[in-house]
């Protein structure tokens, strides 16, 4: 990997800002863990040798905390097989969330409590993603 992702450009973030708000979105998720989770030193986290699949199940908790009463569910997920198009451990996790609208959306990334409690495992867990909206 030469390039890779883990929040929003803010070009992408715009765009994303300028579809409508106020209907039903579907969020394709693709998730590369990091081998060892990068908390920052100031984190209790820090120095436990937690793998980015560990703390991306600790961030999984706490997200699905914070929207179980949002609307938002998980559409679809299963255990990846193989790859047949593309090359193989490209993505450790794919899953599809459904929110009822992207202002549900817009709320959880806004949420103190989510920047607090669920964002800093999802950065320490991620190696790179892809996050990709469609109509739900």
């Amino acid at each position: 990997m030469t390039e890779t992702y883990i929040d929003p450009s803010r070009e992408n973030f715009e765009v994303f800002k300028s579809l409508p708000r106020d209907r039903p979105i579907h969020m394709l998720n693709l998730i590369k863990f990091r081998d060892l989770a990068a908390y920052p030193e100031d984190h209790p986290n820090h120095g436990k040798g937690l793998s980015g699949a560990e703390a991306y199940a600790i961030y999984r908790k706490a997200f699905q905390a914070l929207v179980k009463n949002s609307g938002a569910a998980m559409v679809w997920e299963a255990p990846m097989e193989c790859v047949v198009t593309g090359p193989p451990g490209e993505w450790d996790e794919a899953f599809v969330m459904g929110y009822p609208d992207a202002k549900s959306f817009f709320a959880m990334v806004k949420d103190e409590n989510y920047a607090r409690e669920a964002l800093p495992h999802r950065t320490a867990a991620v190696l790179d993603s892809r996050l990709i909206r469609f109509m739900g």
